[in-house]
């Protein structure tokens, strides 16, 4: 299977950052502030899956774009990014050798880090 950087994704949270919506929190409040799959499931029902794929920084491509499953890495709580959650998602991607995504949410670490 073939995990890649979400562009629309990355694009989107560079946005959040500078529209001023994120949370600066420790980076081991993740586990905390992730949405819980309640929240996903309340955010897919309103939004679908085009406005939920937008808080995933990874894609799965060999799985079906109208499923859960195709979005990995998420960074934020469907209304805002998460320096937590952002960290998370570039130590992950970096464990598991993504490098795109690894670089992409580095990028985010670093603009927010600037905003602190």
């Amino acid at each position: 299977m073939a995990t890649k950087l979400n562009e629309s994704a990355f694009d989107f949270a560079k946005r959040l950052v500078k529209d001023g919506r994120y949370v600066i929190d420790d980076r081991d409040a993740w586990s905390e502030h992730r949405p819980s799959s309640q929240d996903e499931n309340a955010y897919l029902e309103e939004h679908g899956f085009r406005e939920y794929g937008k808080w995933y920084l990874g894609i799965e491509d060999e799985e079906p774009v109208d499923t859960k499953a195709h979005y990995k890495f998420p960074y934020g709580d469907f209304a805002k990014i998460h320096r937590c959650g952002v960290i998370s998602a570039e130590s992950r991607a970096a464990q598991r050798k993504y490098d795109d995504i690894e670089s992409a949410a580095a990028h985010l670490h670093g603009m927010l880090d600037g905003v602190k």
